[in-house]
């Protein structure tokens, strides 16, 4: 991780953590700072550390909940990406999308590449993110080998990394995607704290 400052661990099936991974690449340019992505299983934090989320999820009359959608909008139009959401899809399991991901943990460039199409296919065009078949192709529209992502996200190797990645963030205080640190031990959540995220970068730059 030599020169990565940040580390984003995140879940594809959060349009929050869309908005970040978008945001962050301007923060990124400004501070000259690089990033690690870190795929993990956020419904695994949510069992562990976070289970409020499932019951404000149900609550109807949840203000706050329905506030944010309209938030959501208006950051989807600051950050210029097409935020087609609640899709039919939601909440979405993104185990199959996240092993994917997973699989391309050596390879950053890449990671970064399936990561953003991914987002598109579920958060624009609507498209199930749990869909194998919708996965392969979304790697490929990337330049990427859908068959041979899909292939080595089933070994042993990349589900035991996702689940390490998952009980990593929550060791270390996450409870959600995105969580966000800088320098190790400098922890943020979400596209709200980016500014923060930046301010770390330049303090200790």
């Amino acid at each position: 991780m030599a020169g990565e400052r940040v580390e984003f661990f995140y879940d594809l099936s959060s349009p929050w953590t869309y908005l970040a991974f978008t945001n962050l690449a301007g923060v990124l340019e400004r501070t000259g700072a690089q990033a690690r992505l870190q795929p993990i299983l956020v419904g695994g934090v949510f069992n562990a550390v976070n289970q409020s989320v499932y019951a404000a999820r149900e609550a109807t009359d949840n203000r706050k909940l329905k506030h944010s959608w309209h938030v959501l909008k208006d950051w989807a139009a600051l950050a210029g990406v097409e935020m087609n959401f609640p899709s039919q899809w939601h909440p979405a399991k993104s185990v199959n999308a996240m092993r994917m991901a997973a699989a391309l943990a050596d390879d950053q460039v890449a990671l970064m590449k399936f990561t953003k199409a991914a987002f598109e296919s579920y958060f624009g065009r609507q498209e199930n993110l749990d869909d194998p078949d919708v996965l392969v192709a979304v790697a490929n529209s990337a330049g990427l080998d859908g068959e041979g992502m899909r292939a080595t996200s089933q070994t042993d190797g990349v589900k035991a990394l996702l689940r390490a990645n998952t009980e990593k963030v929550i060791e270390r205080g996450g409870y959600g995607s995105p969580t966000i640190f800088v320098d190790t031990t400098r922890m943020y959540f979400g596209n709200d704290q980016l500014p923060l995220v930046e301010f770390a970068l330049k303090e200790k730059a």
